[in-house]
């Protein structure tokens, strides 16, 4: 018997070790060839280790969350017991093969049971069959409904299947009632639109019968609404003890009223029947009891006591509105109109950081430390490249099955411009440039849990649109389902990060070590710009974005910087609005 070492394995040219997440396989389990044994995680992506043989495993030398160096030793596999484990699997096959040769003869005792002797009887009593095949349609629908009826509501939901949501009809509610088969149960495109294309064939009836299900709601209300009218005789009852007699709580207001007739008694008894709450309120104003200057300027100037009633009723509703909004509380929103009322209760809440977060912070500061970052801003009229997606996208999904984005554009535009700028293409090892002749672009993604990656579109130049379109879709939903391969996140020469996605007009970029630039690009909005023409200036509405680049000033000289970026924005704006994409065919 021999004894077979598996290794950690090399993930990428800059990573020196990996983290065990997860072991798969324990000590005296049996492992096939290629049979994942456990998962790893880098700084660039978590990946799964295979197993080089088969075998079982006699020795596991790390545990979960062990930091392990790329070539260690991590599990011994036994080979030769693999023969000895082959045999015993035909051993167990057999015991199946005879389960279901016992339920045939069962089977046909029952059939001479309901065929004695009338043989005319029991022909015509095959009706029996058609019941289990009325079950079949329904027992897969079953467990869809029971799926369904159990909603994810702090799932994750990206905007593609958002926005295939929002023009199909679907609802919130119905979204989170989908079952997902991407990471952590994230309904994926094809989740839906496998969705979608059932529920069009009539093969989800079930969750039509969960709708019903949330309208019940309002039928136990109404439900609720019988028993009060049930309860009328004790209705009675409640009348005379209700809050009709709470209500004379506000009382305090009325023996307030008495109290400012008094105060007026000089005036005229008619006040009070006109308004008894308002008359207090302008006795308020004047609380110093300076009554006999009230009576001097009453009897003054009104020749009348008529004429004092409009005076007196201006004053009344001039008086009341300071004292309306006296109220602590303005809303039901318990929102505070005075200032003093806020309180500050000091509460924090403390987070601890994922294993991605703190990988990718340290990436972060190590750059900031590594290369003097230098940021360069240009602006592009970005036009031609919109109008010609509109024209196109449509078309190009029919035929090449995947969606046309900007991306892509700005990746083949990139790669053209590069070809003239080498050192936007390069690295540093200590005083040594390093040229790279591969142009190898890696574009930021975010993913469903916050974080970041940066898978690479390798041998960008050698592709036309068609193939970035595909290269860049394959690559951003792997990375959003967790299916990223350790080659996919190495070998890149420079990062493009799309910042616009997110509402962003610019941004000032972090160098993707050990790469020296990386090239930001913003939202595209329009704007009316002065355009240059053989007959003069004129304004028009064009799309406009601005690019900022970042790179190693160690390495790249404001000069080169500049130019590099000046050229980029100038390919984007010379973009062929009459462009052929399907000339290959």
């Amino acid at each position: 018997m021999a004894i077979a070492e598996l290794v950690m394995p090399k993930l990428g040219e800059s990573i020196m070790e990996a983290t065990i997440l997860k072991w798969h396989k324990k000590v005296g389990d049996h492992v096939k060839l290629d049979e994942t044994v456990l998962d790893i995680a880098t700084d660039k992506v978590d990946s799964e280790v295979p197993s080089t043989v088969e075998g079982v495993i006699t020795e596991i030398l790390y545990n979960v969350n062990d930091v392990v160096p790329i070539g260690t030793v991590i599990v011994r596999v036994e080979t030769g017991a693999a023969q000895a484990a082959a045999p015993a699997a035909p051993v167990v096959e057999p015991a199946p093969v005879v389960a279901p040769v016992v339920p045939e003869p069962v089977h046909v005792v029952v059939a001479p049971a309901p065929a004695p002797q009338p043989v005319a009887d029991p022909v015509p009593q095959p009706v029996a069959p058609p019941p289990p095949v009325a079950e079949v349609p329904y027992t897969p629908s079953a467990p869809m409904v029971e799926l369904l009826s159990k909603p994810a509501s702090n799932r994750f939901y990206s905007p593609l299947v958002l926005n295939i949501a929002n023009s199909e009809g679907i609802s919130l509610s119905e979204l989170e009632r989908i079952p997902g088969t991407g990471s952590d149960g994230r309904v994926s495109k094809k989740d839906i639109l496998q969705y979608i294309a059932d529920k069009k064939a009539g093969r989800v009836p079930a969750f039509q019968a969960a709708a019903p299900v949330y309208q019940p709601a309002p039928a136990p209300v109404q439900q609720m609404a019988a028993p009060a009218t049930a309860p009328v005789p004790v209705a009675p009852v409640a009348t005379p003890a209700p809050v009709a007699a709470p209500i004379p709580a506000p009382a305090p207001v009325a023996p307030s009223v008495p109290e400012t007739p008094a105060y007026q008694e000089p005036i005229v008894p008619v006040v009070p029947a006109h308004q008894p709450t308002p008359a207090p309120q302008p006795v308020v104003a004047a609380q110093p009891a300076p009554q006999p200057v009230v009576a001097q300027t009453v009897a003054q100037e009104p020749i009348k006591p008529a004429s004092r009633f409009p005076e007196q009723q201006s004053a009344v509703y001039s008086a009341p509105v300071p004292p309306a909004p006296q109220a602590v509380y303005a809303t039901a929103s318990n929102k505070v109109s005075d200032p003093s009322g806020v309180q500050v209760t000091g509460a924090t809440e403390i987070i601890e950081m994922d294993r991605m977060r703190k990988l990718i912070a340290k990436h972060m500061v190590d750059s900031k430390h590594t290369s003097p970052h230098v940021t360069s801003f240009a602006e592009a009229d970005v036009t031609n490249m919109v109008m010609w997606r509109n024209k196109v996208k449509n078309e190009f999904e029919q035929r090449e099955g995947t969606k046309l984005t900007f991306t892509p554009m700005f990746v083949e535009c990139l790669a053209n411009v590069i070809k003239r700028f080498p050192y936007i293409n390069c690295s540093l090892d200590g005083d040594k440039i390093i040229v790279k002749k591969d142009i190898n672009i890696g574009m930021a993604t975010a993913l469903p849990t916050g974080n970041l990656i940066v898978p690479v579109i390798k041998g960008a130049d050698q592709m036309n649109i068609v193939g970035l379109s595909k290269a860049v879709n394959g690559l951003a939903d792997a990375a959003r389902n967790a299916k990223l391969k350790p080659e996919d996140t190495t070998g890149g020469t420079f990062t493009l990060t799309n910042v616009g996605t997110f509402g962003s007009l610019m941004g000032t970029p972090i160098i993707n070590q050990p790469q020296v630039a990386i090239l930001a690009v913003g939202a595209i909005k329009k704007r009316p710009m002065v355009m240059e023409g053989p007959e003069g200036d004129t304004i028009a509405i064009r799309h406009m974005m601005y690019l900022s680049l970042s790179y190693d000033h160690r390495i790249v000289d404001g000069s080169i910087g500049a130019s590099f970026l000046t050229e980029v924005a100038k390919e984007f704006e010379k973009w062929d609005i009459n462009k052929r994409w399907f000339h290959y065919l």
